[in-house]
């Protein structure tokens, strides 16, 4: 095999390795999110019983906390990753 054709054979690999590793970082606390979650569970459940003024709201809050909450969530997991792929 040619220094080259090497190259190209081992980049590849030594990147996905580096992404594999990472898969470690998932101890951040996900207990937020999977309570925003349920918000939105919970208000799509009161729109089907016939509160859709109620559910609507609840939904919509929801919605915004997980989004917020996933978002702190996935920081704190690249900051992890970081942290170990570099150890800062």
């Amino acid at each position: 095999m040619t220094r080259r054709v090497r190259a190209w054979c081992v980049a590849p690999a030594f990147v996905a390795v580096a992404v594999l590793s990472g898969g470690a970082a998932g101890a951040a606390d996900r207990t937020r999110v999977d309570q925003a979650t349920k918000q939105v569970e919970q208000g799509a459940k009161q729109i089907g019983n016939g509160s859709v003024g109620p559910g609507v709201k609840q939904t919509a809050k929801g919605i915004g906390n997980t989004v917020v909450e996933g978002a702190k969530f996935s920081g704190e997991n690249i900051k992890e990753f970081f942290k170990k792929a570099f150890g800062s």
